[in-house]
């Protein structure tokens, strides 16, 4: 866009002493002085604060080296933007303003001192730029401060950071789930990741509220594709198993079955903040038996590996779905979960205590303490919310394993003691309660009849 000269006369040149009638004094309060030649006709025509001050409505007038004289302060920060703008106002029109912003700060800097001189053109092609042209993330940042104080006239600028439409949000949000919970090639495995991380973060409460409020039709929308995800991990595995049994495993299948168990944990995350873990933790159970099949067959026992750590992040998530009453599951799964899970874990603890190699040491690096503290607690909530009986026998398993350090079922132990301990003596009171409430009652009745 360019400024428009609508002068007929000879174009001025700016500090042309020769031609200037007026002297824009540009100061600081710090004591910087520039003493700028202009031209009445051009500092009014271009700018309404110097119409103004040049207006035969203005008080007073100061005169220096025979001209009228403009004192303006300013910032020092501004202080070279001011004798920008001066020299914007001479631009002619075969010349692109937009070219001179020299980039966004610089566009800003101008911005601040042509609202403060009123030169509505200046604005307006400084809004226009900074409307168009990308931002860094400081610059962003300056914009926020500077923007929203300069009125309507700036509002454009603004446009790419107001809210948006709950619906386009919801529109968005479910294309995005759909994509994130897909099989595209593996090609596309970064864009994907990406969309995964962009929607854990809209579903985030941080420092801000969450970008989306899931109601039920979101829910269901995300239930149905994490089931899609669901069934086709758990068609792979039966499709491994059947591999496992003619000594096949294909290595396309294997990085398939990590890719998913990867979609899996993720998908875990999100089902976790909209509180719909159900389908997927059910799911999990009914493949865990096949799932441990498929890692013990296909990766070496004394070895970590990426699918190894997966399975056991996936894990923890639906242990602790179980552990804390999140998921209800029925007493015969429950302990099928343990009978399944603790072995297979115990083992994984115990090679990763005897790590040696560099590359399982990097792995190993993606295992925090707090990972193995949330199993333990999982697994001693699971085994205590079990039948006396079962979790004699889960104890004893674990007291005579040689892996007996990890997990440490030492609360559950403690717990079943004393459960056992006063067992009788709590039962029986309950049944006389019980006994002495049936007296009261067949009593009560009897009185009742001899009343009548």
């Amino acid at each position: 866009m360019e400024l428009s000269h609508s002068e007929s006369r000879t174009p001025s040149r700016i500090g042309d002493r020769t031609t200037s009638d007026v002297i824009v004094r540009i100061r600081t309060h710090d004591g910087r002085d520039d003493r700028i030649y202009c031209h009445s006709h051009i500092l009014m025509g271009k700018s309404k604060y110097f119409a103004d001050r040049l207006s035969d409505n203005w008080p007073t007038c100061q005169i220096l080296d025979s001209r009228n004289c403009v004192e303006v302060y300013c910032q020092e920060s501004d202080f070279d933007y001011h004798i920008t703008v001066l020299r914007l106002f001479y631009m002619t029109s075969d010349v692109s303003i937009t070219d001179l912003w020299h980039g966004v700060k610089n566009a800003l800097g101008i911005l601040r001192v042509a609202v403060v001189l009123e030169c509505p053109q200046i604005v307006a092609h400084c809004v226009d730029y900074l409307e168009a042209v990308p931002w860094e993330e400081a610059e962003e940042e300056e914009i926020l401060k500077i923007i929203p104080g300069m009125g309507a006239q700036a509002e454009p600028v603004l446009a790419r950071l107001r809210p948006v439409n709950p619906l386009a949000i919801v529109k968005i949000f479910l294309s995005a789930i759909r994509f994130a919970t897909s099989s595209p090639s593996s090609s596309l495995n970064d864009l994907k990741t990406s969309a995964q991380e962009q929607l854990e973060y809209m579903l985030t409460e941080d420092d801000d509220a969450p970008l989306l409020t899931a109601d039920d039709e979101i829910k269901l929308e995300v239930r149905q594709c994490v089931n899609r995800l669901s069934s086709r991990f758990v068609n792979l595995v039966h499709s491994l198993v059947g591999d496992l049994q003619e000594s096949v495993a294909e290595s396309e299948k294997m990085e398939l079955f990590q890719s998913n168990l990867s979609d899996l944990l993720w998908a875990s995350q999100i089902l976790a903040k909209l509180e719909s873990l159900r389908d997927f933790v059910y799911s999990w159970v009914e493949t865990s038996e096949n799932i441990v099949k498929v890692v013990e067959h296909t990766c070496p026992a004394g070895e970590l590996t990426e699918a190894k750590l997966k399975v056991l992040e996936v894990t923890v998530k639906v242990l602790e779905a179980i552990g804390y009453g999140t998921v209800i599951l029925p007493t015969k799964k429950r302990l099928n979960m343990i009978k399944i899970w603790l072995p297979f874990i115990r083992v994984m603890k115990f090679s990763i205590d005897s790590v040696t190699s560099d590359d399982d040491k990097n792995l190993l690096l993606k295992i925090d303490g707090e990972l193995w503290q949330s199993l333990e607690s999982a697994f001693v909530s699971i085994i205590l919310t079990l039948p006396s009986g079962n979790q004699a026998e889960i104890l004893t398993e674990w007291l005579d394993n040689k892996h007996i350090r990890y997990p440490d079922l030492t609360e559950a132990f403690e717990v079943w003691c004393y459960r056992s301990k006063v067992a009788k003596r709590r039962l029986t009171m309950l049944d006389e309660s019980h006994q002495t409430t049936n007296g009261r009652s067949f009593i009560a009745g009897c009185s009742a009849l001899i009343m009548m």
